[in-house]
């Protein structure tokens, strides 16, 4: 890795900062003393800070020269509702609640990239750094763009980045077009008749029918999907009936579904109501579907992937840098503001083996502290080919 100068004293803040956050994780929407920390950081380095956007979410103001040209950084500061199985000194202090995701990490790097550019304002325009809050399944991206971040803070371009375990430390990752899913959730609610398990002739059986229902739901992924597109249809749970000899009322099947298209995600809520009501209409039954698209698939604009991949290249060497990963299935709530601005996400290796191997959303993950200099790097080489350029 290519090392910036004068990031001494950053190095060495960015783990205390980490570590500080990890032990007291904070989930959606309640990232109080979270967003106080980074509030106070950026005042203390001299950045304009406007807080309390979505609730808890921050954004810094950094601001050089005459231009108008403005780029966008974002990080996530929520953690997990999740129990750590960790044991090292900085774990979580909250039971239940744990950093299973990196999110401390993000902060962290953006927080140290934000200081360091705050005291060497070599560019001209400005760089919004933006902590948001809720990532997790919550859409603290969208709340914010509904409370106006791209009007309060306008900006030609936005950059997102995430720790990505199994990946080597000081390797990144990026593809142009798709590269996460969207996420759509549902839940399907079906009212038969009840009656005795004795009786079946006399009752309509609710769970015969979510049976049925998720069989042809999942044909609806080779027979409607376009082959080349990926889909994924699953059904999480599966609930109905409280007693051995009695047929129940009702039965409720709930999930989710991935896909990399607005068309493909259309076509799957369309259709799974349509084989929900068909099918309980054939026996008697009723039913209520409900189709939640909580995150559009994340879509990277081509000339910002080539852009972000040049400058990852350029702090850790090309050939540690794939161009071209293969989209992945997971979801980010950072794609709601990729359809509002151009830019890109790219993945950061959190390591391999033992040390940051550990996947997201585990109990036992730990972000690697290692790499929070690459990845402030990354954030500050970004900021300033952008405002060159």
């Amino acid at each position: 890795m290519k090392n910036l100068s004068n990031m001494k004293e950053l190095s060495k803040l960015m783990p205390e900062w980490r570590r500080a956050i990890h032990q007291n994780p904070e989930t959606a929407y309640e990232e109080f003393d979270t967003a106080k920390l980074v509030a106070e950081v950026l005042k203390n380095y001299g950045v304009e800070v406007h807080q309390n956007i979505a609730e808890t979410g921050v954004v810094g103001v950094i601001k050089s020269g005459n231009s108008d040209k403005a780029i966008g950084l974002r990080a996530d500061m929520d953690a997990l509702n999740l129990v750590e199985n960790n044991c090292f000194d900085h774990r979580s202090k909250v039971h239940g609640k744990m950093h299973g995701c990196g999110h401390d990490g993000h902060t962290a790097m953006l927080l140290g990239a934000a200081c360091y550019l705050s005291k060497n304002r070599n560019f001209d325009g400005t760089i919004y750094v933006i902590f948001q809050p809720a990532e997790e399944a919550e859409g603290g991206a969208l709340k914010m763009m509904e409370e106006g971040l791209f009007e309060k803070f306008p900006m030609d371009a936005i950059f997102g980045m995430h720790n990505y375990p199994t990946l080597d430390s000081g390797h990144f990752s990026i593809c142009a077009g798709p590269m996460m899913s969207a996420f759509g959730s549902f839940e399907c609610h079906i009212k038969g008749k009840g009656m005795h398990s004795s009786m079946p002739h006399l009752g309509v059986d609710p769970i015969e029918i979510g049976v049925e229902i998720h069989r042809q739901w999942k044909s609806i992924l080779y027979r409607l999907v376009e082959p080349i597109e990926t889909a994924v249809i699953s059904i999480t749970q599966f609930n109905s009936g409280s007693a051995h000899n009695v047929s129940p009322e009702t039965a409720t099947l709930k999930g989710s579904t991935r896909c990399f298209s607005h068309e493909t995600a259309n076509i799957l809520k369309t259709k799974m109501y349509d084989v929900a009501h068909q099918i309980c209409d054939m026996h008697n039954a009723e039913c209520e579907f409900i189709y939640d698209l909580s995150y559009p698939a994340l879509v990277n604009d081509k000339d910002y992937s080539t852009f972000a991949a040049d400058v990852a290249a350029s702090v850790v060497g090309e050939g540690n840098v794939n161009r071209e990963i293969t989209p992945i299935l997971g979801s980010e709530d950072f794609a709601c503001m990729l359809e509002k601005c151009r830019g890109a996400y790219i993945l950061i290796g959190n390591g391999s083996g033992e040390e940051g191997g550990c996947m997201v959303h585990n109990p036992n993950y730990d972000f690697n502290d290692d790499i929070l200099d690459v990845g402030a790097s990354y954030w500050i080489k970004l900021a300033n080919s952008f405002l060159e350029s």
